[in-house]
């Protein structure tokens, strides 16, 4: 059993010995949580490679996951709530420090870029439920069916057992997107449609800025993935570019966080959570509660690649 700064790693994979990552100065760099990730990243880097700005790539790149039916933890062909409707979070943060997200929001398949909008077009924030839907309507989006026959399936096999699923690495994949253009702007995007069959109206941490993402483009952006409800008693992502802020490495202030996070929060070994960050230099670091966390990487350097990250615990406790 291989280990990390102290990270307990399950077999069968191969995971980075480095902590710090720098790639060559002044070229862009993307990093995104799981394996979807690595559509998302190669759809980014279209833009950043032709000299486009992170704010663009963050959210076309996010869309990739939330259009994709076989991604069943972002947008359209996501898993239900209890009532077998798919409510869907997200948020998005620029180089300046303006944000928008929305939450709860229903029949539209790319909130991201609803949540751009919102950032752009209001002086608010956020917009939930028939707000953001009635928003997103005003400004040439269109209502469609998010739920697939797979949606329905797993809706209907669920009410017919009357057994939660478990929260595991599967039942909450948000899609956490980080980017720095050529200009060494930073953005970032997170969406979701949340944990599985959670009650109606249910809202967790990836609309929330400081929570799910936050971006700072004097020191670097982080985003979270995992279970909402730790993440937003622990503002995990502000936590982790104020690490940045006083001197940790990416790394260093993702493990620091998840330390906090298991000594502070309640259960924290039953409810998995995970993080990427990035610095204003380039370097970038990941860490999660638990074995199992993989993210997508991509520089000019090496390309686009798909990478274990370390944890603290083996396997989520139950």
């Amino acid at each position: 059993m291989a280990t990390l700064a102290g990270a307990l790693i399950l077999p069968g994979r191969t995971y980075d010995e480095k902590l710090t990552v720098k790639p060559s100065s002044g070229s862009p760099v993307i990093i995104s949580t799981w394996k979807h990730g690595v559509a998302a990243n190669r759809e980014a880097w279209k833009i950043l490679q032709r000299g486009g700005r992170a704010l663009d790539a963050v959210e076309k790149g996010v869309n990739v996951p939330e259009k994709d039916p076989e991604v069943h933890s972002v947008g359209y062909g996501s898993y239900p709530d209890r009532d077998g409707v798919i409510t869907l979070d997200a948020s998005i943060m620029d180089e300046n420090g303006n944000g928008g997200a929305v939450s709860f929001l229903q029949g539209i398949k790319t909130p991201v870029s609803v949540a751009r909008l919102v950032m752009e077009r209001t002086p608010h924030v956020m917009l939930a439920g028939e707000g953001a839907l009635a928003f997103a309507l005003e400004n040439g989006f269109q209502k469609e069916e998010l739920r697939t026959d797979f949606s329905i399936q797993k809706w209907e096999k669920w009410k017919k057992d009357k057994v939660n699923r478990p929260v595991d690495l599967h039942n909450h994949d948000t899609i956490s997107l980080l980017a720095i253009d050529q200009h060494g702007n930073i953005s970032g995007a997170c969406s979701t449609s949340g944990i599985a069959f959670k009650h109606h109206g249910r809202v967790g941490d990836s609309p929330i800025l400081g929570a799910g993402l936050f971006v700072d483009n004097e020191t670097g952006g982080a985003g979270a993935t995992g279970v909402g409800e730790v993440v937003m008693k622990t503002l995990g992502s502000f936590a982790i570019v104020e690490n940045m802020r006083h001197g940790f490495t990416p790394q260093q202030a993702c493990e620091e966080v998840v330390k906090r996070i298991l000594k502070k929060v309640k259960d924290a070994e039953k409810n998995p959570v995970f993080f990427i960050a990035v610095n204003k230099d380039g370097e970038f670091g990941a860490y999660g509660t638990h074995a199992g966390f993989e993210y997508a990487i991509s520089t000019q350097d090496g390309g686009t690649v798909l990478k274990g990250a370390g944890s603290m615990l083996a396997e989520v406790s139950v």
